[in-house]
């Protein structure tokens, strides 16, 4: 009997200690939760803005003219004027054709024209001769009609010689043949001493390096997104389709160099998906070289009543893209709660607070939230106490 009475007074106590023992345990987090203290954190408050809207697509630079240089006589080619890859003016002096057979062509329409004049002096001569004696009836009428018909028949023989004239100089200077157009010259085609048969045969070509043409295409789908978003009233287009256009090469650097877009394809490309745009760039000191690969950074649209957040305030947790948006939980305390945003474009701008990077937030945000923007990294879990340290920011475009 005393052996089964301590036997149940000592497994009362073990039992005793055992329940106190995890009791202690799970009030433990409780209580070290209660004692952290709050992550000190800047925020800012969300307010609507017009934001700048840019788009960021690949592009290729070729020159805005690519002419090739044909002769548009025959003959043996006798020079060359120029230098593989120099710059050349308009009307410059590339080839020469041999010019002999030209020069003796001009020299008899020359000729041929002197005579016409000749024969026409004495045409009228004849005609003035004839009226006189046909006031006198002194010749017959068919006389003087023939003497007309011939003051005729030299007018016109003179007017074809002076044509004839003009296209054997027409011909002599296209045995000189020049830059139709200033840019820079490729390679020769034809060595000098070959025989040119006419327009048939490609001597050279010349790329016109200034201005520069930047052509790029934009997908339907964006372009469908976009009139969309103009239909609702949140984005407004550049007028009249005139993007800026600036340039990023491919070092990431941006040229100095910027243009605007003056063409807009109307037709889709059914192999890409795309409708082309082209914007002509000054080109001077030719920096930009025609088969250039580099992306062009559209701007001039405005994002209608907008959020735009600092880039560093948005986060990811693999599965999507949140920021940290002060509130209160069930005790009154102020915590940090998530709150997942859909993003869209990555603004520039700088403000008062030295940020260039912004994302702009399509979703996920209210008017009137406060956001954090920095003190992130101290935040350890969703719903952790923060304490504000500058809750009156706003985001602004300014």
């Amino acid at each position: 009997m005393r052996l089964s009475f301590a036997l149940s007074k000592l497994s009362l106590f073990l039992f005793t200690s055992a329940s106190l023992f995890l009791q202690g345990c799970s009030e433990a987090p409780k209580t070290e939760q209660a004692a952290m203290h709050p992550a000190a954190v800047a925020t800012t408050i969300a307010t609507y803005e017009d934001a700048p809207f840019t788009i960021e697509l690949p592009a290729t630079l070729s020159g805005s003219k690519e002419v090739q240089v044909r002769a548009r006589v025959t003959g043996i080619l006798e020079s060359r004027n120029f230098d593989e890859g120099q710059t050349v003016k308009q009307s410059q002096s590339l080839f020469t054709i041999d010019l002999v057979p030209y020069q003796l062509a001009v020299e008899s329409a020359q000729a041929a024209l002197n005579g016409a004049k000749a024969s026409l002096v004495q045409a009228e001569r004849e005609v003035k001769r004839l009226a006189k004696l046909r006031a006198e009836k002194s010749v017959s009428q068919r006389d003087y009609d023939n003497a007309s018909s011939t003051q005729d028949i030299a007018n016109t023989t003179l007017e074809a010689a002076k044509v004839a004239l003009k296209e054997a100089q027409l011909n002599l200077q296209y045995a000189q043949v020049k830059a139709p157009v200033a840019g820079v010259m490729g390679r020769e085609f034809v060595s000098v001493g070959t025989f040119v048969s006419g327009p048939d045969l490609l001597l050279t070509q010349i790329t016109q390096f200034d201005p520069i043409r930047l052509r790029f295409g934009i997908s339907e789908r964006e372009q469908l997104q976009m009139r969309q978003d103009v239909a609702n009233g949140s984005l407004t287009l550049p007028e009249k389709g005139q993007w800026h256009t600036s340039i990023k090469l491919q070092d990431g650097s941006l040229s100095n160099k910027s243009g605007k877009v003056n063409f807009s394809d109307v037709r889709i490309n059914p192999n890409t998906g795309t409708s082309e745009l082209q914007a002509i760039i000054p080109n001077t000191d030719f920096e930009l070289r025609p088969g250039q690969f580099v992306r062009v950074m559209l701007s001039g649209a405005v994002r209608k009543n907008a959020f735009v957040i600092p880039q560093r305030a948005v986060l990811d947790n693999g599965t999507g893209k949140f920021v940290y948006v002060v509130a209160k939980n069930e005790q009154g305390s102020t915590i940090a709660r998530p709150a997942p945003v859909e993003v869209g474009e990555w603004i520039q701008k700088p403000d008062n607070q030295g940020d260039k990077n912004f994302w702009l937030i399509k979703s996920g945000i209210q008017q009137g939230d406060e956001v954090i923007i920095d003190g992130m990294a101290k935040i350890f879990f969703p719903g952790m106490p923060v304490a504000v340290n500058n809750a009156t920011n706003n985001v602004s475009a300014e």
